[in-house]
């Protein structure tokens, strides 16, 4: 990446959380740049759009939610293109977006039209900056971090930054050249990355199966899934090798922060580990909190999500985890082994190619995993060596796969690392740290819309709630 040049004069902002900013610049608040507008559909005819962190504002089949495709968007909020859309209860983690098109978004969104001369998509950039969503995040109101809010009030009081328009459009062209190379660059590390997970794929399933157990002869299991597995091993379905496999708890939003930890998708990692940051808080009866609590050696599959890459992720309690004290949502299904089957040994066939084709093809879905059903989970077969047998295995399967997880692990922090570069340019830039007048595009610049997706995060679940459960057990 290029060095760029400071500006020559710089004036202080008058703002703590800004600083110095150009002198040719100016600060003005957000009411003297925009204002609300609040038109309806009628008939909800217009083109649903969805607020998306990786994608921002799109239409909502092209996320692909199916409970979003039959309701009835009467009612809704219009936007015009080039419409400012502030998602109000996440605008403290910098969830706006600019509308490209015309559509109807949820009537709980503020959108917010241009009174002046100047670039949504340079604001939209500002807005999400840390300095800035920090500033609304001092400003939004609620008891709990789950509902609070940016009133229209409390965005139209902040100052915004504005340099003059073509300075504005400008920075907007150069931003978006960086973002072309930065996703390129993040597209090979992805694709690296996804051909190391094909590799270790291959390698569980050639134990799932026996096909790396040399000890014995195999025999013909029977099963067009399975194939020929070791003679001593058993061929059966999950639910054979089960204690328990039910779903999780409702339970209502607490006023306060008294309440019992309850697990959903988003504490799961891609690969089936566990990211506990700060559980939801849910109120729980005795009864369930009984019932439903998590222990050690429990799985935990995720059966319904609003992200499809979500759906039928399965992560291993530890010890850590049963220490939260931690139930989990009815969005899940928790699996307990019987003392027989090696809980890990379940954790690695539900994460494997051999679980999840079986799930898929379970759930009648040609498109991916659909709502996994507990008898969906407990249909899927798979050979059971003895314990014994089971636990060498795994060891030894931990160990072949070292070295791939450390490759993918260097891959990620390389990705993360580019994408907290970029957080820091764009936020040097739209502040006026550096100077990209200079700046002149060259023909490698220009990007398309599809190149930038690759700056979304995997781990991003990309519906603001959860879809309604269609379990039905």
């Amino acid at each position: 990446m290029e060095q760029l040049p400071r500006y020559s004069n710089y004036i202080d902002s008058g703002l703590p959380w800004i600083g110095d900013i150009p002198g040719h610049w100016q600060i003005r608040r957000n009411r003297f740049i925009f204002r609300e507008v609040d038109e309806r559909s009628r008939d909800g005819i217009e083109t649903h759009l969805s607020m998306s962190q990786i994608y921002g504002l799109v239409p909502s089949k092209s996320l692909g939610r199916k409970s979003l495709q039959s309701e009835n968007y009467a009612g809704g909020k219009l936007v015009d293109s080039d419409d400012l859309v502030l998602n109000r209860l996440k605008a403290h983690l910098g969830v706006f977006a600019r509308a490209r098109q015309v559509g109807v978004i949820s009537p709980d969104y503020s959108v917010f039209r241009l009174k002046t001369d100047a670039s949504v998509a340079y604001c939209e950039a500002l807005f999400k900056t840390p300095m800035y969503i920090g500033e609304f995040r001092r400003r939004t109101k609620g008891i709990v971090e789950g509902f609070w809010r940016l009133y229209s009030n409390d965005f139209y009081d902040v100052h915004a930054l504005l340099p003059p328009r073509s300075e504005q459009d400008q920075i907007v062209a150069y931003l978006r050249a960086q973002d072309a190379n930065i996703a390129h660059f993040i597209k090979a590390k992805r694709e690296l990355i996804k051909l190391l997970i094909e590799q270790k794929q291959s390698i569980v399933t050639s134990y799932l199966t026996g096909r790396s157990f040399h000890s014995e002869p195999l025999k013909d299991s029977e099963n067009l899934w399975l194939g020929h597995v070791p003679s001593s091993w058993v061929v059966c379905r999950v639910k054979a090798q089960l204690l328990i496999n039910e779903g999780g708890c409702w339970g209502d939003d607490p006023i306060g922060n008294f309440g019992t930890p309850v697990l959903r998708s988003t504490e799961q990692a891609m690969d089936g580990s566990w990211k506990v940051n700060k559980p939801a808080i849910r109120l729980l009866s005795p009864k369930e909190v009984d019932e439903k609590s998590l222990k050690c050696g429990d799985l935990v599959i995720t059966k319904s999500s609003g992200s499809q890459s979500h759906i039928g992720k399965t992560s291993l309690v530890n010890a850590e985890i049963e220490a939260l004290g931690s139930c989990f949502s009815n969005f899940m299904q928790r699996l307990r082994p019987k003392p027989t089957m090696s809980s890990k040994w379940i954790w690695f066939l539900l994460n494997s190619r051999l679980g999840r084709d079986q799930m898929t093809f379970g759930s009648n879905s040609t498109t991916g995993l659909g709502n996994l059903t507990r008898d969906v989970i407990g249909n899927i077969w798979f050979a059971m060596p003895p314990k014994v047998i089971q636990d060498k295995l795994i060891e030894q399967l931990e160990i072949e796969l070292r070295p791939i997880d450390s490759a993918i692990a260097q891959e990620r922090d390389q990705i993360k690392l580019i994408l907290e570069y970029r957080d820091r340019q764009i936020a040097d830039v739209v502040t006026g740290q550096v100077d990209v007048r200079g700046w002149v595009p060259c023909l490698n610049d220009v990007v398309a819309e599809e190149d930038l997706v690759a700056l979304g995060d995997d781990e991003e679940i990309d519906a603001d709630e959860e879809d309604d459960d269609d379990d039905n057990d």
